[in-house]
């Protein structure tokens, strides 16, 4: 017996999409990053988020040059999409020359969503929220092992201009 394929409902999915358009803008601040052994690097940090495809997308772009020499230290791009069949957010995120997929959570309270991975015994949590100033605040922390967590990443920008 042959399956037949499934229509997604593209309003369930836009509906569910505009749920994180208190992202959309452009935005810039400061960051600090751990790129590989030793002290955090610290950076100059921009983030740019829009809807893509009718809003059934959502894309978020980040870049840092370091503060001491404006040298290009961080790029990363998020893809952001609504499976309406399983109600999960989707994302496809990229950087340095890596990609991961995760599962988003939007928290319960507003303006805020969470991810996060596994790879052997690496596994980090990143939760990005709009604090009472309207600040995008994203803390990423990494786990090796059963060592404690360590930041991976602390950015603070604000909204410099709506898309």
């Amino acid at each position: 017996m042959a399956q037949t394929a499934r229509i997604p409902d593209v309003a369930a999915q836009r509906s569910a999409m505009r749920k994180l358009d208190f992202l959309i803008g452009k935005w810039s601040g400061e960051a600090s990053v751990l790129r590989g052994p030793g002290p955090l690097v610290e950076l100059v940090q921009t983030e740019e988020a829009s809807f893509k495809l009718d809003g059934l997308l959502l894309m978020i772009e980040g870049v840092g040059r370091t503060k001491s020499d404006g040298t290009l230290a961080l790029q990363a791009l998020g893809l952001i999409s609504y499976d309406d069949e399983l109600n999960t957010y989707r994302m496809r995120a990229f950087n340095d020359g890596r990609w991961l997929e995760s599962d988003v959570e939007l928290a319960e309270e507003q303006h805020s969503i969470s991810w996060g991975f596994t790879i052997g015994e690496i596994r980090t949590k990143s939760i990005l929220r709009l604090n009472e100033k309207g600040e995008w605040t994203e803390l990423a922390e990494l786990t090796w092992g059963d060592a404690p967590p360590r930041k991976l990443m602390d950015l603070t920008v604000r909204r410099t201009h709506t898309t």
